[in-house]
């Protein structure tokens, strides 16, 4: 009897392991994106001579991604025309001026990364170990916004807002 509970107990925990639930997952590590996983958007092609190559330029662009800023301008269905090459456009000078009045912190994404995996840690409790539930949502819960609530808000403001599929 006690080798038959033994051998249950010990395939419930094997079977609790699987499961994939990706970023999901509060505990998740990980060492960052996969840069392999990146695929060009254009076809790659061998120039007639390697001598007519620019010199990289790390972190500027490459042959294959002509405007990456331009194109995602027009893919969020803004104005490529618009954006200013490395700065901020005359009218919105008054808005980044009055939001970095009291300073601007260079380390904001260590110091957000550092405060959301304390919230994280302070969110993962002992009883959603036992429970299998994706603990994801509940933790972020009060933070999340009503996408359809925004949307409505900002059309009444008369704010010009691009179409949103249907609620569910």
């Amino acid at each position: 009897m006690a080798r038959t509970i033994i051998a249950i107990l010990a395939l419930s925990a094997v079977a609790a392991c699987g499961g994939d639930r990706g970023l999901h997952n509060l505990q998740a590590g990980g060492e960052g994106p996969d840069e392999f996983a990146v695929m060009p958007v254009a076809p790659l092609e061998m120039p007639e001579t390697l001598a007519t190559l620019p010199a990289p330029t790390p972190g500027g662009t490459n042959r294959t991604d002509p405007n990456p800023v331009g194109e995602a301008v027009v893919a969020l269905g803004g104005n490529p025309g618009a954006s200013v090459a490395g700065g901020i456009p005359a009218n919105d000078s008054a808005l980044v001026t009055y939001a970095t009045r009291n300073g601007v912190d260079p380390n904001i994404r260590a110091t957000l990364a550092a405060a959301d995996e304390r919230f994280r840690d302070r969110r993962a409790r002992i009883g959603g170990l036992f429970s299998g539930r994706d603990r994801y949502f509940r933790a972020y819960a009060n933070q999340a916004l009503d996408a359809y609530a925004e949307l409505l808000r900002f059309r009444e403001a008369g704010v010009a807002v691009p179409s949103a599929p249907p609620v569910e």
